[in-house]
């Protein structure tokens, strides 16, 4: 029979040095040192207790021993059970690569009605032809997306404008809804509309088929007007009450909205929140511009330094924060993507931060034309006259688009925990690898990363949270904790292009 007693005190003591496990560090001020694992875990210490923790002369038993103890940082015996809990987590960080990609995005016109001098989509006139998904490229890219392994899938409708081939998104939705219930397979709806063009056809069929609203909103009319043009008109007031019509119909969270960041912008973060504020929205995703389409034509005219934007992302993040503790609850998208996978087990399914690269293995885009790309951002290149990222077409299998070549490359340049500049970078387990974007910005799939403006800008914002979560109060880490309520609605997955 086994020996159930419990046994003497000394048993269950460490004695000897304490062995480090494997962690990234890094300066979040010249007494302070970030120090982050690939489980997810992380701390701050002063300079002179991180210079004890890697010298091994932590007190056994110590408040900050067994700290770091319990964060795997350091242990005494790297046995099979610290290896499964390690590995659990792990797993869990990274779960959301089971399943294959679980976003898939449809462009079923590339035709606009707007002529945004951001617009990174190359869209088409609105009055062109030539530029319509016809139902029988639909029908294949339908097939293809449920003939992936996920059991669970988002079908996202981007454009140009959809609501201007809105015959084309119903026709697909009900399709798709058909074809997925033979399958068994759950299904989730996203339309990406700039709403200048809504009508109460489109409402209802939205409420119908639970179709969550993405639209785009850059602040008051002058600033909006200007960065979104339309021929003889400003579009803001269009835009404004058409998501007052959307939240009466499908619920304060059936439409959620964005904005892209122009040089009209930056002087003016505060009046943007204050304007989402006033139209009910309870969140902003606030994007810089991205080097796609014709916002790298017209980059000399809007464009603008990192640190600019990265000022203006301050200013808006710590205003909000102002807001919250005066009892206004809003949030910022971004910052509450980057705080789930900092503060949570859980992976995101926001394509930027995945790494593996959410570029093919976390979305699969499936053009007008019945191209088929490995991301929004491959799409744009194609446009651009570099089909470098196009997968194939919607006439190939599902296994012969994913174990393409394109893909391989990808696949090779797509782990951040093995790219150099990043394998030892402190963010590293809450950060992408994005080799799309670093081949467009600097020739090449992997990168340099000391001069990536995409590192930079996530360094920088990296900072600021950690900044936050360190030396916040109660009511500061209740307010980033609250963002992360499941119940919210954060739709941009950094593809959207309305």
């Amino acid at each position: 029979m086994a020996d159930t007693r419990f046994h003497e005190a000394p048993t269950y003591q460490e004695a000897g040095p304490y062995r480090l496990m494997p962690f990234q560090f890094g300066r979040l001020s010249e007494d302070r040192m970030l120090i982050t694992n690939h489980m997810g875990e992380f701390t701050v210490l002063p300079a002179s207790l991180f210079t004890d923790f890697i010298s091994k002369r932590l007190p056994l038993g110590s408040t900050e021993y067994l700290d770091l103890k319990s964060r795997h940082f350091l242990t005494h015996e790297f046995n099979d059970t610290t290896a499964r809990v390690a590995a659990s987590q792990w797993r869990t960080k990274k779960g959301f690569m089971e399943g294959g990609p679980k976003l898939h995005i449809f462009v079923p016109t590339l035709r606009c009605n707007q002529g945004c001098g951001y617009c990174q989509a190359s869209r088409a006139d609105s009055r062109a032809s030539g530029f319509d998904m016809s139902e029988a490229t639909a029908l294949r890219a339908i097939d293809l997306m449920l003939a992936s392994p996920a059991p669970a899938v988002t079908m996202e409708f981007q454009g140009g404008e959809p609501l201007l081939a809105f015959d084309v998104v119903r026709w697909m939705t009900e399709t798709a809804t058909a074809r997925a219930k033979a399958r068994n397979k759950s299904l989730q709806f996203v339309i990406c509309t700039n709403l200048t063009l809504l009508t109460d056809e489109h409402i209802e069929f939205f409420r119908l088929h639970s179709v969550a609203v993405s639209t785009s909103l850059d602040g008051p009319a002058g600033i909006h007007d200007r960065n979104r043009p339309m021929s003889g008109t400003g579009s803001h007031a269009t835009v404004v009450r058409n998501i007052r019509r959307c939240q009466e119909a499908l619920g304060s969270g059936g439409v959620s909205a964005l904005m892209t960041t122009s040089v009209h912008s930056l002087p003016h973060a505060r009046a943007i929140i204050d304007e989402y504020l006033s139209h009910g929205l309870k969140s902003v995703f606030l994007r810089e511009l991205n080097p796609y389409g014709f916002a790298a034509k017209s980059s000399k005219a809007i464009g603008y330094d990192l640190d600019d934007f990265l000022l203006f992302y301050r200013d808006a993040l710590l205003y909000i924060l102002d807001l919250n503790r005066r009892g206004v609850p809003f949030a910022e998208g971004y910052a509450t993507t980057l705080l789930q996978k900092i503060l949570t087990p859980f992976g995101v399914g926001f394509v930027d931060l995945q790494s593996p690269t959410g570029e093919g293995f976390g979305t699969v885009l499936y053009n007008h034309d019945g191209n088929v790309y490995a991301s929004d951002e491959a799409r744009m290149l194609a446009e651009m006259d570099d089909p470098t990222f196009r997968l194939g077409t919607v006439k190939d299998n599902w296994m012969d688009l994913l174990s393409s070549d394109t893909m391989k490359c990808i696949a090779a340049a797509g782990v951040a925990e093995a790219l150099p500049g990043c394998s030892d970078c402190a963010y590293v387990p809450y950060c992408g690898a994005d080799p799309i974007r670093h081949y467009r910005t600097q020739g090449d799939l992997i990168g340099h990363r000391p001069s990536s403006s995409f590192c930079q800008k996530q360094s920088a914002i990296f900072g600021i949270l950690f900044d936050l979560l360190d030396g916040a109060s109660a009511e500061t880490q209740n307010i980033l904790l609250g963002w992360l309520n499941p119940g919210r609605r954060f739709l941009p997955e950094a593809t959207w292009q309305s």
